[in-house]
């Protein structure tokens, strides 16, 4: 005799499959707010190691460095609440982190005769060391800027809890910063060079992108 599988059977089965996927998206979710601000906290550091053989390590150069980087954020916090208005999703927060590591290979690849025709043009260290951050750090700060507040939107499915989702998705976001500043500043930089360090970091940003892309995409996003 078979048995019908269309009653409560079914009913407490769906909620449950529903529910692991949904926790498994926040994961996806937290983990890409997470990476991120490790990987914006990791350039950011390196950022003065390549401006130092230039321009020094002084004062002047590390408060051109920070002041493009919190500009940068903070134009990326606002183009990240705005876009997240249209049609939100995961995958388009994932092509977000994927543009943010992208734009980091032009530092790869042409940071030093950049800097070395800036430092030529702007002996300065304060001009000079804030036009060299402004060109190198600005267009992937912003873009990294933006994944927090998307991802924040995506999190959101009730009022109620709007603020308690943002601030455990700031929570991580600023912990992972943490992470970031200790991993790179400890232990990073004392067995790779600059350069390598940037290719990992990009490379573990293109992989997260990926997973978040091939992640199976909730029904329920709009």
């Amino acid at each position: 005799m078979q048995r019908n599988l269309s009653g409560p059977e079914q009913s407490v089965n769906r909620p449950s499959a529903a529910g692991k996927l949904y926790a498994m998206y926040s994961l996806m979710l937290y983990l890409i707010a997470g990476w991120s601000g490790c990987f914006v906290m990791a350039v950011e550091l390196l950022g003065g190691r390549l401006l130092a053989p230039y321009f020094g390590s002084s004062i002047y150069v590390w408060g051109a460095i920070i002041t493009v980087f919190m500009l940068a954020l903070s134009l990326g916090y606002l183009l990240g609440g705005r876009y997240s208005l249209r049609q939100p999703s995961l995958r388009r927060l994932a092509v977000i982190l994927g543009a943010a590591a992208v734009t980091m290979l032009p530092v790869l690849i042409g940071a030093e005769p950049l800097l070395d025709a800036l430092s030529a043009r702007l002996p300065d260290p304060r001009l000079g060391s804030l036009v060299s951050a402004l060109t190198l750090f600005l267009v992937p700060t912003v873009i990294s800027g933006m994944v927090s507040p998307y991802a924040v939107r995506l999190l959101v499915s009730d009022r109620l809890r709007s603020g308690d989702s943002a601030g455990k998705l700031y929570f991580v976001s600023t912990f992972g910063s943490a992470a970031g500043t200790l991993l790179t500043s400890f232990y990073l930089v004392l067995y790779f060079e600059v350069n390598q360090i940037l290719w990992m970091m990009l490379t573990v940003s293109l992989l997260v992108s990926a997973a978040a892309l091939l992640f199976p995409i909730r029904s329920q996003e709009s």
